[in-house]
């Protein structure tokens, strides 16, 4: 695929100059329409952060479009969905946004360019992670026609003429003398297969405009005898040209996706770009997430090593597990320290109060033998030690993928690693989920490897109410929890409404998803 090596240009770290023309019909600017086939390669220059945020932003949405196929949305509530997504990480207005009386002014086009740029090119970008196998290619195709439907039918309708004209879909216009001989035929499909009474067909059918093409690029409209066919073509209204615009998308992407699997071995030399793709093809459901609020931003008090038990009440499964066993056993082993110790440190647990707690916590040791084997890790996990990085809590992904669990370790993620039985159990000891509905619904979600899904399925249970409180008052789509510390947040604001943490942004929480690409493994504790 060409745009293989056009991405590698991401390596360097300057921009292009974008705008060319001067208004939305101007063949000389970059992306003269919203919608985009995306058939031509990306050519100019990005910085690699952008390479990896635009990525990173586009991957939110399609695991959401996936996440709400999986849960069996319905359109409706998909496109919802979709248009806060789209709004937070992919807006992408039309050329009509801005007035034409400014129109003259390239400067006004800049925005719009940019937004184009960014969609135009995170596609080609998860083009390159999820051509590797049938499987990534298939999840792809599907979930980026979706979002590709979505924006078809929400585009403006001269702006969407427009890019139909530009397509060339060796389609024939029918013409009114063409459309006169086959009228009865042609109103006899729209009643058969709109379902719709004869008069308002004949009303519908006059101020139709159809086109011809081969049938077997509108199927799915030959299949429900929504279309009058002769000599091999179908006879397609306008109303119906959706099935025709996406029949050619999925086959065009398709086409794409298995050229560029041909290309890849090409890019195994390219040690900067290849393993954020790696990373990219593994976080399809579950990109990074990460919390912008003060470590202190709880209630405005600094959260205290006595404060932990209370707080986890608001914790996901793998993080009450890990708790609960540390009370326990008075210890954990090395991944489970790693694995709850940097959840708390993002929690807002400081250096001080981390050494406290982990030291009232592993009571059984004497002063000599903590200070010995754990004092300084947890140090090195703040940065104050070592090469003083500041390490991330793990995410979801991180826990699926990374460092499966053995025989006594607490760490990993429940859902995954525990049998069915021993799943059902710590729901119930330690979430209090005996619902039969809910526990057979995460029996479903966790059959299917759906895994984050069954932990929202948990959230969504304990939190019901809180939940119906925030929806009744205008709150809005939820999106996906995809990080253990999301999902303490999002339960900390829904039952602390009066205190949520941060400033009263999204979910009452002061949070954002964003990049993690190169979190780095570290031996501690």
């Amino acid at each position: 695929m060409q745009g293989a090596q056009a991405l590698r240009q991401a390596r360097k770290q300057k921009r292009g100059n974008y705008i060319t023309g001067a208004t939305g019909k101007d063949a000389s600017l970059p992306y003269p329409n919203r919608l985009n086939f995306y058939n031509t390669p990306p050519q100019e220059e990005v910085s690699l952060e952008e390479f990896e945020q635009w990525a990173i932003d586009r991957l939110r949405v399609l695991g959401e479009i996936e996440t709400c196929l999986f849960r069996n949305n319905s359109p409706t509530e998909i496109d919802a969905v979709l248009k806060k997504l789209l709004d937070k990480y992919l807006p992408l207005n039309s050329n009509h946004s801005v007035p034409e009386s400014e129109r003259s002014n390239p400067k006004r086009f800049a925005g719009l360019t940019q937004e184009r740029k960014k969609d135009h090119y995170s596609h080609f970008i998860l083009r390159l992670a999820f051509a590797r196998s049938e499987d990534l290619r298939r999840r792809f195709t599907r979930t980026e026609s979706i979002l590709f439907r979505h924006r078809f039918t929400t585009d403006d309708t001269r702006e969407r003429t427009e890019f139909m004209n530009s397509l060339e879909l060796d389609s024939q216009p029918v013409s009114d003398a063409e459309k006169a001989r086959y009228a009865e035929e042609l109103k006899a499909v729209l009643v058969s297969g709109s379902r719709m009474p004869a008069e308002k067909a004949k009303q519908m059918f006059e101020g139709e405009v159809y086109l011809k093409v081969e049938w077997d690029r509108v199927s799915d409209l030959v299949e429900s005898r929504r279309v009058f066919l002769r000599a091999g073509k179908a006879y397609v209204p306008n109303s119906m040209l959706l099935s025709l615009v996406m029949a050619e998308f999925t086959k065009r992407l398709d086409e794409a996706l298995i050229k560029t699997a041909r290309v890849l071995p090409r890019l195994d030399e390219d040690d900067r770009l290849i393993p954020i793709l790696n990373h990219l093809s593994k976080g399809f459901s579950a990109p990074e997430y990460n919390s912008s609020a003060a470590p202190s931003a709880l209630a405005g008090d600094a959260i205290t090593a006595s404060q932990i038990d209370a707080l986890s009440a608001h914790f996901p499964l793998c993080m009450r597990h890990l708790h609960t066993s540390l009370r326990r056993e008075k210890h954990l082993k090395h991944f489970g320290r790693l694995q709850y110790g940097l959840f708390l440190k993002t929690l807002g647990l400081s250096i001080d109060e981390a050494i406290l707690f982990w030291r009232q916590a592993f009571s059984t040791f004497t002063d000599e033998q903590f200070n010995k084997e754990y004092r300084y890790n947890i140090r090195h996990s703040y940065g104050l030690q070592g090469a003083g990085r500041n390490y991330k809590a793990y995410s979801c992904q991180q826990i699926l993928m990374d460092h499966p669990p053995g025989t006594g370790d607490a760490h990993g993620c429940p859902y995954r690693h525990f049998s069915a039985d021993n799943l059902n159990m710590a729901l119930g000891t330690l979430m209090g989920v005996d619902d039969r509905s809910v526990l057979a619904g995460v029996k479903q979600d966790v059959t299917a490897k759906k895994f984050h899904l069954a932990c929202n399925r948990v959230f969504e249970h304990m939190h019901e109410k809180e939940l119906k409180r925030e929806k009744d008052a205008g709150g809005g789509v939820r999106e996906t929890i995809i990080h253990p510390n999301e999902y303490f947040d999002k339960s900390w604001s829904l039952k602390n409404p009066d205190k949520a943490r941060g400033s009263g942004k999204e979910n009452g929480a002061s949070s954002q998803v964003k990049k993690e690409i190169k979190d780095e493994d570290v031996e501690m504790m």
